[in-house]
């Protein structure tokens, strides 16, 4: 089908669902479904048909089809707010009241501009006799009531992943009232979705000046400064804001994170056992603290405090899926079987259910079950999917635009640009390709710094991408060639003060976040006496280790299993022009021969960054610095070989990432 064809075919669908809301407006609900069924079995995925069959159904009153209609369609797409929403108003209409709470509860989760769902629970709390239970929700409606209307949309706009349209209707608001702190929130917040960190950062540091007493202004601050890894004044505004209210569990909470975040895990957990004295047993609060401690090294106390949160809460994903992220943790039988039933009840939220699947897969792994390992993983990789936009087209046009950029004229002409410093050591690649191995290796060095995945190179590279508006075009890489060299040198300039604040005294730092290597080009421009080490390992297991791995953000192409093969093949394409472009600026390093020979490797990048010998970086396993990755616990124990063909128990699987890896698959070792 050409472009035009599927352009006309969908304005035809779109012109039939415009007659089919007059129908249900005309309340013809039986007609209207008709069309909608129509819609349907041409294409069983289409949001807005499901939804409106739903409501038609339940005009009709056939509550159990309309239920099985909104589970197909949050299956889909799960954080269609308005679809939980109308789950309340069936269960509501069967007289679920239970149920229909909670599904209005979701969907003002995801969606805090619904008015119908804040009113509809009101209504049964009074209506059954629970009006105690009214007050925060009164109050959020009141604040929802009280908001200009525009901003009432941009939240909407918002949930609904419309960000351009929720940005421009937002700065039309603001050209108006341009102090209003909502809207400077709401922005902050489209920024901080866009990875337009500074931005945000600026309207939230300008709204807390504005209101300093307003808390969820400031909570969001901190919010956008943790992302920034800026940990110090993180810390210095949670501390204001417990100050404000030293009892309120919420601020307690947010102080002991930033806490955590900034090292002091004393106070941390100091902070945690406070709040579990107002709120006993919390299971969201048992989680964090077993994130503390297994950041400390304490596994065994983190390991009680995971279990004691599935205690209190059996639905609670996070805490299974975070004893299944010790790596080297085994489930018992009857964990095993309480995984089952929570990943199938009810009342078990979409991420908890994602969780769940990957906690599942991890055990069944550990006992040789591999088609039930197989099956888990991939159910939790298609939940989650099922909530990201990510298209694997954009970003291989994307690297395909770096290495149209950085031709060899190019180049040439910044042969001298830069700051000069020599500091920066980056450990690039995909991850679970052991840079967090490399990383505790070099670390251990007397005169390296380890810190953790910085975020400064990818926050420039969305800013340079977004340009001077958080719209859709993406202006970079090609803006690099607008420049002019002194604001390359301004870049790295701000690169070594904006990471001051996570290195000690040596005159080496590292940073290890993996997807920099999208981004040689632009370091080798602002930073040119940096070392780059590209972490490789063989693409079936590092792929399928990165799609049995529960990312917390930016990894979106390891939820199935032909994105993440795309991505390794433009990775290795791309890593190709950088060692035509950028000659001998790379060090490649094989996981395999770290593995197989540690003490040859260890020597050959050591002598890469211009740095003398240290048995201290053979023993990298005694050095008990905090590692915040997945495989914090794997690097504190001496190098084994165990790992390293674990993908080979699926290979009856991974077809579709054999297919999608093509030719890479016989190159490597690359």
């Amino acid at each position: 089908m050409s472009d035009s064809e599927a352009t006309q075919k969908k304005l035809a669908v779109e012109s039939t669902l415009h007659d089919i809301k007059e129908l249900i407006q005309s309340r013809k609900f039986a007609q209207a479904e008709e069309h909608l069924l129509d819609i349907i079995a041409l294409n069983r995925k289409h949001e807005e048909a499901l939804y409106m069959l739903a409501v038609c159904q339940r005009y009709q009153h056939n509550y159990s089809t309309a239920l099985a209609t909104l589970a197909a369609l949050t299956l889909l797409a799960p954080e269609h707010s308005r679809a939980h929403q109308e789950m309340g108003h069936v269960h509501r209409a069967s007289r679920n009241h239970d149920e229909a709470l909670s599904a209005y509860s979701r969907a003002v989760q995801i969606n805090p501009a619904l008015e119908a769902s804040f009113s509809a629970q009101i209504d049964i709390l009074n209506a059954t006799g629970r009006s105690q239970f009214t007050g925060r929700l009164d109050q959020q409606l009141a604040t929802l009531k009280s908001m200009p209307k525009p901003l009432v949309a941009v939240t909407d706009l918002i949930a609904q992943g419309k960000f351009v349209k929720a940005e421009h209707l937002c700065k039309a608001f603001m050209q108006k009232v341009p102090r209003h702190v909502e809207g400077m929130r709401l922005l902050a917040d489209i920024g901080s979705r866009l990875g337009v960190l500074d931005d945000a950062e600026f309207l939230l540091e300008s709204a807390v000046e504005f209101e300093p007493n307003n808390a969820r202004v400031r909570i969001d601050y901190i919010q956008v400064l943790r992302k920034r890894q800026n940990y110090e004044e993180a810390l210095r505004q949670a501390k204001i804001l417990l100050e404000k209210n030293p009892n309120n569990p919420q601020f307690q909470s947010v102080f002991a994170v930033e806490s955590m975040q900034s090292g002091d895990y004393e106070t941390a957990l100091s902070t945690f056992d406070s709040i579990l004295t107002i709120l006993p047993e919390d299971a969201v609060t048992l989680t964090s603290r077993g994130h503390a401690l297994k950041t400390r090294g304490q596994t065994d106390d983190a390991i009680d405090s995971y279990r004691r949160a599935i205690v209190k809460a059996p639905a609670h994903g996070e805490a299974y899926y975070s004893l299944a992220n010790l790596k080297l943790f085994t489930f018992k039988e009857d964990e095993i079987n309480a995984m089952e039933v929570q990943q199938n009840h009810s009342s078990t939220s979409h991420m908890g259910r994602i969780y769940l699947n990957f906690a599942l897969g991890k055990a069944y792994e550990d006992n040789g079950d591999f088609d039930r390992a197989f099956a888990s993983y991939e159910r939790g990789n298609a939940f989650k999917k099922a909530q990201s936009r990510y298209k694997s087209a954009e970003l291989s046009d994307e690297f395909r635009a770096q290495a149209e950029v950085f031709d060899s004229a190019f180049v040439a002409r910044h042969q001298t640009t830069g700051f000069a410093a020599a500091d920066p050591i980056f450990i690039v690649g995909l991850p679970r390709a052991g840079s967090t191995l490399l990383e505790q290796i070099l670390a251990s060095h007397s005169l390296i710094d380890g810190t953790m995945e910085l975020p400064n190179m990818l926050s420039l590279a969305q800013k340079l991408r977004r340009g001077e508006r958080m719209g859709a075009t993406n202006h970079y890489p090609g803006v690099l060639k607008e420049m002019v060299p002194e604001r390359f040198l301004e870049f790295g300039q701000k690169f070594i003060d904006e990471t001051r604040i996570h290195r000690g005294s040596a005159p080496y730092f590292i940073d290890k976040m993996p997807n920099n290597f999208r981004h040689i080009g632009l370091i080798s421009l602002m930073l040119p006496n940096a070392k780059i080490i590209d972490a490789r390992r063989h693409p079936m297991g590092c792929c399928f280790s990165g799609f049995k791995q529960l990312f917390a953000e930016g990894q979106e192409f390891t939820y199935g299993l032909k994105e993440i093969g795309i991505y390794y093949r433009d990775y290795v394409e791309l890593m190709d022009h950088w060692d035509v472009a950028l000659p001998g600026k790379v060090l490649r390093v094989q996981y395999e021969e770290v593995v197989a020979d540690l003490d040859t490797q260890v020597r050959r990048i050591l002598d890469y960054c211009g740095l003398e010998f240290e048995q201290s970086c053979i023993s990298f396993y005694e050095n008990q610095r905090s590692v915040r990755t997945p495989s914090s616990e794997q690097v504190r124990r001496p190098i084994y070989q165990s790992g390293i063909e674990q993908w080979k128990n699926f290979e009856g699987h991974l077809g579709p990432l054999k297919e999608a890896l093509g030719s890479v698959l016989d190159r490597y070792p690359i």
